[in-house]
């Protein structure tokens, strides 16, 4: 070969890859600056005591007289593991995101289907009526369900006025009402990916198996649902990881019995001033999330290796 043509390919082989190395730099470089940095300053908080002054930067390492000093303080992981309020408002967490997580399933699971099978003129409507919440306040819209689900709210006078009650209904503060209100805010994030992937499926595996005698059912079950299986983990993460942390919808919608980490947090940080135990209590809820994931995904490409 042409020593130069030699030159200019190996030239351009270490530019494709210089390039090829900063596309995956980028977004690794975002997940450091934007969740590894905080992780790992929440962390320190976390093992420290209060700095002078009730400040939350206390110190870990000291050097003095020529003695290097470390200082970590674990009594606050011990205390949550020890402490039954803590122990039971994971719980409470883990169970009302786990049940946000399973009715958006099975709300958006339909929705999404039936707007990847209309007619491609009607798609972009269905998707701007899934994104239309969004166009609102956050707060706006948790505030609304306040007035359809008081005692003199609009859910109740509408069913007094139709005979259906003769007193009002109690749903707000209840788990009913927090349910009601995770379930509508985080719909649009199961139905989204779901509609990504149902819409991208190959319609004549649904044909094929027609042919050979499947029901719709079967079909549906053996075929449409494996399909889409990576959907409906995608949508299963996005609603549970924030479900679990939610804070102002149970402060808003919820009671005294439905404590969530998101309101011991707030209490900590805030009423009580305890930045490292408030931090720890974070640290062990980000734990409690991507353990879990972890260990999924490391399953998930084991299996992938033996395919």
């Amino acid at each position: 070969m042409n020593p130069l043509l030699q030159s200019l390919r190996g030239l351009l082989t270490l530019r494709w890859a210089s390039g090829r190395n900063f596309v995956i730099a980028v977004p690794f470089l975002w997940l450091t600056v934007a969740f590894l940095v905080p992780f790992l300053i929440v962390l320190r908080i976390s093992l420290a005591e209060m700095g002078e002054g009730g400040g939350p930067f206390g110190t870990l390492m000291r050097f003095a007289d020529g003695v290097f000093v470390l200082k970590v303080k674990v009594s606050n992981y011990l205390s949550i593991g020890q402490d039954e309020l803590y122990l039971l408002t994971y719980l409470s967490s883990l169970k009302f995101a786990a049940i946000t997580t399973a009715l958006c399933l099975l709300i958006g699971y339909p929705f999404a289907y039936f707007m990847a099978r209309a007619k491609a003129t009607v798609r972009p409507i269905l998707m701007m009526l899934v994104m239309l919440p969004f166009w609102t306040s956050f707060l706006l819209r948790i505030y609304a369900w306040k007035g359809i689900l008081a005692n003199h709210g609009i859910l109740n006078e509408l069913l007094l006025s139709l005979g259906l009650i003769g007193q009002p209904l109690h749903m707000m503060n209840t788990p009913f009402s927090l349910l009601i209100g995770m379930v509508y805010a985080y719909l649009p994030f199961m139905i989204l990916p779901l509609y990504a992937n149902l819409v991208k499926m190959d319609v004549r595996f649904l044909e094929a198996a027609a042919d050979l005698g499947a029901t719709p059912l079967q079909a549906f079950w053996r075929i449409t649902v494996p399909l889409s299986k990576s959907g409906i983990i995608a949508g299963s993460m996005l609603v549970f990881i924030p479900a679990v942390g939610e804070y102002v919808i149970p402060e808003l919608l919820g009671g005294p019995e439905t404590l969530m980490i998101g309101k011991v947090l707030w209490d900590e940080f805030f009423t009580n001033n305890d930045w490292p135990m408030a931090s720890s209590v974070t640290v062990v809820v980000i734990l409690l999330i991507l353990v879990p994931m972890a260990i999924f995904n490391k399953y998930k490409a084991e299996q992938q290796v033996r395919a």
